[in-house]
């Protein structure tokens, strides 16, 4: 997935639908996850992700997107994974809502 820092709700649509798919971390916090989340996302909040995340991953060069509610703490999550060698990861830009408007509708908003 390179070194940049995000994609677009798009792109990852289409990553995820790969054989090689990658992991696909939801940082938001329990109660939104709940109500909505994307099929296949593991749950890591952003209150209890500095190490889970790591142990998750698991690879430093294991590919993951992660993505919050609008794209903000997803990006705050990913500059720390970079900076602790996981290159292969990026933020999913506009998050979930961005997601449900333009990838499936079938994710309630909020």
């Amino acid at each position: 997935m390179g070194d940049g820092l995000e994609v677009s709700c798009e792109e990852a649509r289409v990553l995820l639908i790969d054989d090689e798919a990658p992991v696909l971390i939801d940082c938001r916090e329990l109660g939104e996850y709940e109500f909505c989340r994307i099929d296949g996302a593991i749950l890591v909040p952003l209150s209890d992700f500095f190490g889970r995340a790591e142990e998750v991953l698991g690879d430093v060069g294991r590919s993951a997107i992660i993505y919050c509610h609008h794209g903000v703490r997803s990006l705050d999550a990913t500059r720390y994974l970079h900076g602790e060698g996981f290159r292969e990861v990026v933020s999913m830009r506009g998050g979930i809502d961005v997601w449900s408007c333009e990838v499936d509708a079938g994710v309630p908003r909020y």
